[in-house]
């Protein structure tokens, strides 16, 4: 195989990446940073990571698990240099849906209701907590993935997930 077959294989498996992650990214991280504008660079950055790790990659786990822990060093790294858009540690959280479909006005604010008392409850949450559920809910990873993404031990993002999903229950049910 040469060069350019190598390339053309590996910016065929990027652009796959692209089409099938991209949106799970982006939409990870908008929870994360709560701004358009820095989710659409982090997504970009976590792609040309991804690009430029081609040569080094090894099929381990999901690529979707790979590049959500690309995206996430990213927001740390981003956060540790204090920039104002990025804080791990408190925050709103916003679900990125696509538009509303729905024929009846009052289906929308109800979903609108609903998805604001989920950003309001996701607020109360650590940081710790939003980020497991945001992998695990939106990223759609495994507990073990989770897990490897976040450098903790298995039971420690287990443990997250559970006490998250009941203090949004209590959140939400009050």
């Amino acid at each position: 195989m040469t060069a350019t077959q190598s390339t053309g294989i590996e910016t065929d498996r990027i652009t796959g990446w692209f089409d099938q992650h991209g949106a799970a990214v982006r939409g990870y991280l908008r929870g994360l940073v709560r701004r358009d504008d820095v989710a659409d660079d982090l997504t970009q950055d976590v792609f040309r990571r991804a690009w430029q790790a081609r040569a080094s990659y090894q099929e381990q786990g999901t690529p979707r698990a790979y590049l959500l822990r690309i995206a996430d060093r990213l927001v740390i790294d981003r956060a540790r240099k204090n920039r104002p858009e990025v804080s791990l540690g408190d925050g709103g959280w916003l679900a990125a849906e696509p538009q509303d479909q729905a024929p009846a006005p009052s289906a929308g604010l109800m979903r609108a209701e609903a998805r604001h008392q989920l950003e309001a409850a996701m607020e109360l949450l650590t940081a710790a907590q939003r980020r497991v559920l945001l992998l695990r809910y939106y990223g759609d990873l495994s507990f073990a993935e989770i897990a490897e993404t976040m450098d903790c031990p298995l039971s420690t993002a287990l443990s997250h997930c559970r006490r998250g999903l009941l203090a949004l229950r209590q959140i939400i049910s009050e």
